[in-house]
């Protein structure tokens, strides 16, 4: 099991980049965020900017409710 929403989030992400995919700045992620993420594994986005970023970096149904799971309403 995942422990946090940035173990989940990079290990879609990485995948990604990794790939092909996507790029960072496709994400259209801030670079706040992101290195909050780095730095901070207690740290999870907003449910709005998870759902956006799902979109940006093309999710399946599947990875995004992995990331939503962790959303806070």
């Amino acid at each position: 099991m995942i422990k946090s929403f940035a173990a989940a989030f990079f290990r879609i992400y990485d995948r990604k980049i990794t790939s092909g995919e996507i790029t960072f700045s496709q994400t259209g992620m801030k670079k706040e965020d992101f290195t909050k993420l780095c730095t901070d594994q207690s740290y999870v986005l907003p449910r709005t900017e998870i759902e956006r970023l799902c979109n940006a970096m093309k999710l399946t149904s599947e990875e995004a409710q992995t990331l939503l799971q962790w959303a806070q309403d």
